[in-house]
């Protein structure tokens, strides 16, 4: 059994890591939304076509989630320690966490928001709706349960990018589990973190799922 510590030392880790992975999924959106939608409206086929601005994104995306996230988060240290000042714990986490989540979201949303119908596009277009409404009123409401879903896969994707970050410090159960369960020999800590993690991302999937089902219109 484990003691009062070790089990209080669980419940920090755990706190830290929900804390790192919802933060950094809520700023990966502020970046990624109207990065996904920018995408969508400048391509060639797009509302407002821009050939030059689709490419540039489509460049810088595609560079950005190339990239493996561990050698992100070590390659982005010094800035990592200019904007939180300093390279380990749960709040420098977060820098290379929205970092390495933001391209992957605006891709989710970019094929999210892809699915909708061009009939609905055409008809508002039809009726004089500006490129703003045509986002706000159609593309974003139609698109909002595969958009949900898509934040219940980006918020999973992230909660694994935050265990990967314990190699260095980082907080949380990745952190314990490495720290304690992979150099000390503690396979019972090892095996209580990955648990825990498991039963996080089934929680945060089930919650995306059901809050999908909940807004198709087609049900």
């Amino acid at each position: 059994m484990f003691d009062a510590t070790t089990v209080n030392m669980i419940w920090e880790g755990l706190l830290q890591t929900l804390y790192m992975t919802v933060l950094s999924t809520v700023l990966a959106y502020v970046i990624g939304l109207p990065l996904g939608v920018l995408l969508v409206t400048s391509a060639k086929d797009g509302i407002a076509p821009r050939p030059v601005l689709y490419k540039v994104l489509d460049v810088i995306v595609n560079i950005m989630r190339s990239i493996p996230f561990l050698i992100l988060l070590i390659a982005i240290m010094p800035l990592t320690r200019l904007i939180v000042g300093t390279t380990i714990g749960p709040n420098a986490t977060i820098v290379p966490l929205v970092i390495a989540a933001f391209p992957f979201v605006a891709r989710m949303v970019e094929s999210s928001l892809k699915e909708v119908s061009p009939g609905l596009i055409e008809a508002a277009l039809s009726l004089g709706a500006s490129p703003m409404q045509i986002v706000t009123k159609v593309l974003v409401p139609e698109a909002l349960p595969s958009l949900t879903v898509g934040a219940a896969i980006a918020v999973t994707t992230i909660l694994g990018y935050s265990a990967m970050a314990g190699i260095v410090g980082g907080g949380g159960l990745g952190d314990i589990a490495i720290r304690y369960g992979y150099y000390r020999y503690e396979t019972g800590i090892m095996i209580v973190t990955v648990v825990l993690l498991v039963v996080v991302v089934q929680i945060f999937q089930e919650i995306g799922m059901r809050l999908a089902s909940h807004e198709d219109k087609r049900k």
